[in-house]
Protein backbone atom coordinates (compact mmCIF):
# COMPACT_ATOMS: atom_id res chain seq x y z
CA UNK A 1 0.00 0.00 0.00
CA UNK A 2 3.31 2.41 0.67
CA UNK A 3 3.91 2.74 -2.81
CA UNK A 4 0.34 2.98 -4.03
CA UNK A 5 -0.30 5.99 -1.48
CA UNK A 6 2.91 7.89 -2.69
CA UNK A 7 1.24 7.85 -6.14
CA UNK A 8 -0.89 11.03 -6.03
CA UNK A 9 2.05 13.18 -4.47
CA UNK A 10 4.64 11.71 -7.23
CA UNK A 11 1.53 12.82 -9.69
CA UNK A 12 1.22 15.73 -8.35
CA UNK A 13 5.05 16.85 -8.21
CA UNK A 14 5.42 15.44 -11.92
CA UNK A 15 3.19 17.54 -12.76
CA UNK A 16 5.34 20.83 -11.43
CA UNK A 17 8.10 19.12 -13.07
CA UNK A 18 6.61 18.57 -16.12
CA UNK A 19 5.33 22.27 -16.53
CA UNK A 20 9.19 23.22 -16.06
CA UNK A 21 9.96 20.44 -18.53
CA UNK A 22 7.65 22.56 -20.91
CA UNK A 23 9.86 25.58 -20.72
CA UNK A 24 12.87 23.10 -21.14
CA UNK A 25 11.13 21.80 -24.39
CA UNK A 26 10.69 25.36 -26.35
CA UNK A 27 14.56 26.10 -26.05
CA UNK A 28 15.74 22.40 -26.25
CA UNK A 29 13.51 21.51 -29.15
CA UNK A 30 12.02 24.89 -30.56
CA UNK A 31 15.35 27.16 -30.41
CA UNK A 32 18.04 23.80 -30.28
CA UNK A 33 19.54 25.65 -27.63
CA UNK A 34 20.59 23.58 -24.09
CA UNK A 35 19.81 26.68 -21.76
CA UNK A 36 21.02 26.28 -18.81
CA UNK A 37 19.45 29.06 -16.68
CA UNK A 38 16.88 27.00 -15.84
CA UNK A 39 18.84 25.77 -12.63
CA UNK A 40 18.62 29.46 -11.75
CA UNK A 41 15.11 30.31 -12.57
CA UNK A 42 13.32 28.10 -11.35
CA UNK A 43 14.93 28.66 -7.93
CA UNK A 44 13.90 32.68 -8.78
CA UNK A 45 10.56 31.82 -9.24
CA UNK A 46 10.13 30.52 -6.07
CA UNK A 47 12.36 33.58 -4.37
CA UNK A 48 10.13 35.85 -5.92
CA UNK A 49 6.91 34.37 -5.29
CA UNK A 50 7.54 33.19 -1.59
CA UNK A 51 8.81 36.64 -0.55
CA UNK A 52 6.07 38.56 -1.87
CA UNK A 53 3.44 36.34 -0.84
CA UNK A 54 5.37 36.80 3.15
CA UNK A 55 5.08 40.53 2.48
CA UNK A 56 1.47 40.46 2.00
CA UNK A 57 1.05 40.55 -1.96
CA UNK A 58 -1.87 38.83 -3.23
CA UNK A 59 -0.82 35.26 -4.48
CA UNK A 60 -1.72 35.79 -7.98
CA UNK A 61 0.23 38.95 -8.15
CA UNK A 62 3.11 37.12 -6.41
CA UNK A 63 3.36 34.40 -9.39
CA UNK A 64 3.23 37.07 -12.20
CA UNK A 65 6.02 38.56 -10.50
CA UNK A 66 7.82 35.43 -10.14
CA UNK A 67 7.07 34.66 -14.48
CA UNK A 68 8.17 38.16 -14.90
CA UNK A 69 11.18 37.34 -12.73
CA UNK A 70 11.82 34.65 -15.24
CA UNK A 71 11.24 35.82 -17.95
CA UNK A 72 14.39 38.55 -17.34
CA UNK A 73 16.72 36.21 -16.28
CA UNK A 74 16.12 34.34 -19.84
CA UNK A 75 15.99 37.63 -21.40
CA UNK A 76 19.45 37.95 -19.65
CA UNK A 77 20.86 34.49 -21.30
CA UNK A 78 19.77 35.90 -24.34
CA UNK A 79 21.78 39.00 -24.61
CA UNK A 80 24.63 37.61 -23.06
CA UNK A 81 24.84 35.00 -26.33
CA UNK A 82 23.39 37.96 -28.79
CA UNK A 83 24.87 40.65 -27.70
CA UNK A 84 28.14 39.54 -26.71
CA UNK A 85 28.56 36.51 -28.72
CA UNK A 86 28.71 33.98 -25.90
CA UNK A 87 28.16 30.52 -26.54
CA UNK A 88 24.14 29.70 -25.68
CA UNK A 89 25.69 27.12 -23.22
CA UNK A 90 28.22 29.12 -21.28
CA UNK A 91 26.09 32.14 -21.47
CA UNK A 92 23.25 29.73 -19.44
CA UNK A 93 25.73 29.05 -16.88
CA UNK A 94 26.72 32.45 -15.94
CA UNK A 95 23.50 33.69 -15.35
CA UNK A 96 23.08 30.71 -13.53
CA UNK A 97 26.03 31.52 -11.27
CA UNK A 98 24.41 35.12 -11.10
CA UNK A 99 21.27 33.95 -10.06
CA UNK A 100 22.68 32.22 -7.40
CA UNK A 101 23.50 35.22 -5.68
CA UNK A 102 20.51 36.93 -6.54
CA UNK A 103 17.98 34.31 -5.16
CA UNK A 104 19.95 34.44 -1.94
CA UNK A 105 20.12 38.46 -1.90
CA UNK A 106 15.95 37.82 -2.56
CA UNK A 107 15.10 35.62 0.04
CA UNK A 108 17.90 36.70 2.38
CA UNK A 109 19.16 33.50 3.73
CA UNK A 110 19.19 29.89 2.18
CA UNK A 111 16.06 28.68 3.00
CA UNK A 112 12.39 30.63 3.36
CA UNK A 113 9.44 29.14 5.04
CA UNK A 114 5.86 29.08 3.10
CA UNK A 115 3.43 27.78 5.28
CA UNK A 116 -0.04 26.59 4.01
CA UNK A 117 -1.18 27.32 7.10
CA UNK A 118 0.27 30.92 7.45
CA UNK A 119 -0.32 32.21 3.92
CA UNK A 120 -2.56 32.16 1.48
CA UNK A 121 -1.38 29.91 -1.13
CA UNK A 122 -3.44 27.84 -3.79
CA UNK A 123 -1.88 24.74 -3.63
CA UNK A 124 0.10 22.49 -0.83
CA UNK A 125 1.12 18.93 -0.23
CA UNK A 126 -1.10 18.82 2.49
CA UNK A 127 -4.36 18.62 0.28
CA UNK A 128 -2.71 16.56 -2.97
CA UNK A 129 -6.35 16.38 -5.17
CA UNK A 130 -6.58 20.00 -4.83
CA UNK A 131 -3.09 20.41 -5.81
CA UNK A 132 -3.59 17.73 -8.76
CA UNK A 133 -6.43 19.70 -10.01
CA UNK A 134 -4.83 23.13 -9.73
CA UNK A 135 -2.11 21.84 -11.56
CA UNK A 136 -3.80 20.13 -14.19
CA UNK A 137 -5.73 23.42 -14.93
CA UNK A 138 -2.37 25.63 -15.22
CA UNK A 139 -0.59 22.20 -17.06
CA UNK A 140 -3.75 23.39 -20.00
CA UNK A 141 -3.63 26.34 -19.96
CA UNK A 142 0.13 26.92 -20.31
CA UNK A 143 -0.19 24.44 -23.08
CA UNK A 144 -3.47 26.02 -24.86
CA UNK A 145 -1.45 29.24 -24.99
CA UNK A 146 1.74 28.18 -25.64
CA UNK A 147 0.13 26.21 -28.75
CA UNK A 148 -2.19 29.63 -30.08
CA UNK A 149 1.00 31.53 -29.89
CA UNK A 150 3.12 29.19 -31.57
CA UNK A 151 0.94 29.58 -34.33
CA UNK A 152 0.91 32.78 -34.78
CA UNK A 153 3.22 34.74 -36.85
CA UNK A 154 5.87 35.79 -34.11
CA UNK A 155 5.67 32.34 -32.53
CA UNK A 156 6.19 30.79 -36.54
CA UNK A 157 8.90 33.00 -36.41
CA UNK A 158 10.83 31.58 -33.81
CA UNK A 159 10.03 28.24 -34.61
CA UNK A 160 11.91 28.89 -38.15
CA UNK A 161 14.86 30.59 -36.13
CA UNK A 162 15.07 27.22 -34.37
CA UNK A 163 14.48 24.93 -37.23
CA UNK A 164 17.45 26.81 -39.91
CA UNK A 165 18.48 29.83 -38.51
CA UNK A 166 20.40 30.52 -41.71
CA UNK A 167 17.19 30.43 -43.70
CA UNK A 168 15.37 32.99 -41.16
CA UNK A 169 18.13 35.48 -41.92
CA UNK A 170 17.69 35.13 -45.23
CA UNK A 171 13.67 35.67 -45.22
CA UNK A 172 14.73 38.89 -42.72
CA UNK A 173 13.33 37.68 -39.77
CA UNK A 174 15.37 39.08 -36.94
CA UNK A 175 16.71 35.43 -35.10
CA UNK A 176 18.72 37.37 -32.04
CA UNK A 177 15.50 39.21 -31.16
CA UNK A 178 13.60 35.50 -31.99
CA UNK A 179 16.47 33.65 -29.36
CA UNK A 180 15.98 36.45 -26.28
CA UNK A 181 12.03 36.33 -26.66
CA UNK A 182 11.83 32.47 -26.88
CA UNK A 183 14.91 32.14 -23.96
CA UNK A 184 12.13 34.65 -21.89
CA UNK A 185 9.21 32.26 -22.51
CA UNK A 186 11.01 29.36 -21.41
CA UNK A 187 12.13 30.75 -18.23
CA UNK A 188 8.46 32.38 -17.59
CA UNK A 189 7.77 29.11 -17.37
CA UNK A 190 10.53 27.27 -15.47
CA UNK A 191 9.95 30.65 -12.65
CA UNK A 192 5.98 29.71 -12.66
CA UNK A 193 7.04 25.93 -11.80
CA UNK A 194 9.15 27.03 -9.03
CA UNK A 195 6.15 29.00 -7.22
CA UNK A 196 3.96 26.32 -7.28
CA UNK A 197 6.95 23.82 -6.20
CA UNK A 198 7.35 26.18 -3.47
CA UNK A 199 3.45 26.67 -2.48
CA UNK A 200 3.39 23.14 -3.08
CA UNK A 201 6.16 21.68 -0.39
CA UNK A 202 5.99 24.92 1.57
CA UNK A 203 9.02 26.34 1.18
CA UNK A 204 11.97 27.80 -1.08
CA UNK A 205 15.62 26.71 -1.06
CA UNK A 206 18.56 28.03 -2.99
CA UNK A 207 19.10 24.09 -3.70
CA UNK A 208 15.53 23.63 -5.47
CA UNK A 209 16.92 24.11 -8.97
CA UNK A 210 20.12 21.65 -8.87
CA UNK A 211 19.45 19.27 -11.29
CA UNK A 212 16.81 20.96 -12.91
CA UNK A 213 17.74 20.67 -16.38
CA UNK A 214 18.34 17.20 -15.90
CA UNK A 215 14.86 15.96 -14.60
CA UNK A 216 13.57 18.64 -17.50
CA UNK A 217 15.66 16.84 -19.98
CA UNK A 218 14.01 13.05 -18.72
CA UNK A 219 11.08 14.38 -19.02
CA UNK A 220 11.11 15.77 -22.95
CA UNK A 221 12.80 12.89 -23.88
CA UNK A 222 10.62 10.74 -22.03
CA UNK A 223 8.07 12.06 -23.67
CA UNK A 224 9.28 11.66 -26.70
CA UNK A 225 10.52 8.33 -26.92
CA UNK A 226 6.86 6.75 -25.43
CA UNK A 227 4.34 9.00 -27.10
CA UNK A 228 6.54 9.50 -30.52
CA UNK A 229 3.58 7.65 -32.66
CA UNK A 230 0.75 9.79 -31.42
CA UNK A 231 2.58 12.93 -30.57
CA UNK A 232 2.09 14.69 -34.09
CA UNK A 233 0.36 17.90 -33.02
CA UNK A 234 2.12 20.60 -31.22
CA UNK A 235 0.15 20.73 -28.63
CA UNK A 236 0.25 17.03 -28.21
CA UNK A 237 3.94 16.98 -28.14
CA UNK A 238 3.91 19.69 -25.12
CA UNK A 239 0.84 17.22 -23.25
CA UNK A 240 3.99 14.38 -23.92
CA UNK A 241 6.34 16.71 -22.05
CA UNK A 242 3.98 17.02 -19.01
CA UNK A 243 3.39 13.07 -18.90
CA UNK A 244 7.01 12.95 -19.37
CA UNK A 245 7.33 14.25 -16.31
CA UNK A 246 4.86 12.46 -14.33
CA UNK A 247 6.53 9.18 -15.37
CA UNK A 248 9.71 10.33 -14.35
CA UNK A 249 8.58 11.23 -10.41
CA UNK A 250 6.84 8.20 -10.63
CA UNK A 251 9.70 5.99 -11.41
CA UNK A 252 11.35 7.92 -8.94
CA UNK A 253 9.18 7.26 -6.44
CA UNK A 254 9.47 3.33 -7.19
CA UNK A 255 13.30 3.43 -6.75
CA UNK A 256 12.76 4.74 -3.04
CA UNK A 257 10.33 2.55 -2.39
CA UNK A 258 12.72 -0.55 -3.54
CA UNK A 259 15.06 1.10 -0.93
CA UNK A 260 17.68 2.28 -3.55
CA UNK A 261 20.15 4.48 -1.42
CA UNK A 262 19.06 8.15 -2.08
CA UNK A 263 22.53 9.92 -2.41
CA UNK A 264 22.57 7.36 -5.61
CA UNK A 265 19.13 9.33 -7.00
CA UNK A 266 20.85 12.36 -9.11
CA UNK A 267 23.26 9.53 -11.09
CA UNK A 268 20.28 7.32 -11.36
CA UNK A 269 18.35 10.79 -13.16
CA UNK A 270 21.54 11.30 -15.33
CA UNK A 271 21.43 7.61 -16.23
CA UNK A 272 17.60 7.84 -17.27
CA UNK A 273 18.44 10.52 -19.25
CA UNK A 274 21.61 8.86 -21.28
CA UNK A 275 19.29 6.10 -21.90
CA UNK A 276 16.45 7.77 -23.28
CA UNK A 277 18.99 10.07 -24.77
CA UNK A 278 20.23 6.82 -26.34
CA UNK A 279 17.13 5.18 -27.92
CA UNK A 280 16.27 7.56 -30.87
CA UNK A 281 19.92 6.53 -31.95
CA UNK A 282 19.98 2.85 -30.64
CA UNK A 283 16.31 2.33 -33.25
CA UNK A 284 18.44 4.34 -36.28
CA UNK A 285 21.77 1.33 -35.82
CA UNK A 286 19.16 -2.07 -35.28
CA UNK A 287 16.86 -0.13 -38.24
CA UNK A 288 19.86 -0.28 -40.61
CA UNK A 289 21.84 -3.23 -39.32
CA UNK A 290 18.06 -5.20 -39.92
CA UNK A 291 18.20 -3.45 -43.30
CA UNK A 292 21.40 -4.77 -44.22
CA UNK A 293 20.98 -8.31 -43.18
CA UNK A 294 17.60 -8.57 -44.79
CA UNK A 295 18.85 -7.04 -48.13
CA UNK A 296 20.79 -9.92 -49.30
CA UNK A 297 18.27 -12.27 -48.94
CA UNK A 298 15.83 -10.30 -50.89
CA UNK A 299 18.35 -10.20 -53.89
CA UNK A 300 18.68 -13.54 -53.78
CA UNK A 301 14.95 -14.18 -54.00
CA UNK A 302 14.87 -11.32 -57.11
CA UNK A 303 17.55 -13.35 -58.85
CA UNK A 304 15.77 -16.80 -58.44
CA UNK A 305 12.89 -14.66 -59.98
CA UNK A 306 14.39 -13.83 -62.49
Amino acid sequence: MGIFGAIPGAVAQGLIWGLMAIGVYITYKILDIADLTVDGSICTGAAVCTMLVISGVNIWIAMLCAVLAGALTGALTGAFHTLLGIPAILAGILTQLILWSLNLKIMGRANQALSAQTYPVILTQLNITNALIVLAIFTIVVIAILYWFFGTEAGSSIRATGCNLNMSRAQGINTNLNKIIGLSISNGIVALSGALLAQYQGFADINMGRGAIVIGLAAVIIGEVIFSRIARNFAVKLLSVAFGGIIYYIVYQVVIFLGLDTDLLKMLSALVVALFLGVPHLRKVFASKFKNKSKPQEEIQDNAEN
